[in-house]
């Protein structure tokens, strides 16, 4: 068990970045959770299948701060926790139930089918290959708006702290037409869900894409962005921030172009790092004690019996 003194877990209060636009203000009530952010990747992807409701409940039941998961958008406008724009031949049934076969699963395009085509697949009876110690059950592809209701009400039924949400646009260059809309319009659907759940305070909108993370600082400024970092690719931590063109609240790398000068060199310039995707104790460790912020991780249960001490 770490001492007290082994560990350094500051709250460095988010940044608000410079605008520089003439969008109007609103008030800023932007929350940050208090202590280590522990962030449930995709829920729990470790303990139950990715991106459903069993995953988001079991890392709540864990206690977790935050829920980290994904979306993309549908036919029909609509916001879909998922994280690919198809169907992933790994994990996911037809509605015939028959797998996806191999080298089809693009062909499962979820921005040309509506919803209601949508929930008709499983993603959840099959078990994740990478993940052994996974429970499946069955589960469709939820809808955002379902899973802040029910995240919502587990808060208000347990008496739990309220949980704070980081959400991916799964959005790409390549992509865009073809998997999703443009940048602007996948920005404002996820705005427009955000918004109606009365959750923004507690709200993070995380992308690899600068572009809805740039359209989203003008729609909503103050609404707290994340900029993902990928290692192929990397081109450091001031490039990065000047080919996104702000500063964001939080940067968020892979956690293996992570040590201590990135850590203080992001403080410096007021953002939080939570790196992903952390599943190992030792690198959970390190990471706190060069002074990270929190990060998102498969194995909630783990990362919280390290929050715990």
């Amino acid at each position: 068990m770490l001492g007290t003194a082994a560990l350094h877990i500051p709250n460095v209060p988010a940044a608000m970045p410079d605008t520089g636009s003439s969008a109007p203000h609103r008030p800023d009530t932007v929350r940050t959770p208090a202590g280590l952010d522990v962030q449930g990747h995709r829920g729990a992807r470790g303990r139950r299948p990715e991106n459903t409701w069993p995953a988001f409940q079991y890392a709540l039941e864990q206690g977790v701060p935050t829920l980290e998961l994904d979306v993309v958008i549908s036919a029909d406008g609509q916001v879909v926790v998922s994280h690919e724009p198809w169907m992933n031949a790994a994990i996911c049934t037809a509605p015939d139930g028959t797998p996806i076969p191999e080298g089809t699963a693009q062909q499962h395009n979820l921005y040309r089918m509506t919803y209601e085509e949508i929930a008709a697949y499983d993603c959840g009876q099959r078990q994740h290959p990478a993940f052994p110690e996974q429970e499946p059950e069955p589960a469709a592809k939820p809808l955002l708006h379902d899973v802040i209701a029910r995240a919502e009400a587990f808060v208000q039924d347990t008496g739990r702290e309220p949980v704070f949400y980081n959400i991916e646009t799964k959005s790409r260059p390549a992509w865009e037409g073809r998997f999703h809309p443009s940048p602007d319009v996948f920005a404002q659907h996820l705005i427009d869900v955000i918004e109606d759940a009365e959750v923004s305070p507690r709200t993070t909108v995380q992308s690899f894409d600068p572009r809805t993370l740039r359209y989203t600082r003008e729609a909503v400024p103050g609404l707290r962005l994340a900029l993902l970092v990928a290692q192929e690719g990397d081109a450091g931590l001031a490039e990065n921030l000047t080919t996104l063109g702000f500063v964001p609240h939080i940067y968020s790398p892979d956690y293996q172009l992570v040590d201590a000068a990135l850590v203080t060199a992001a403080h410096t310039r007021g953002m939080q790092v939570i790196p992903w995707t952390v599943n190992d104790l030792t690198v959970m460790r390190r990471l706190v004690n060069w002074g990270g912020d929190g990060f998102i991780t498969d194995y909630p249960d783990r990362a919280m019996r390290l929050r715990s001490e």
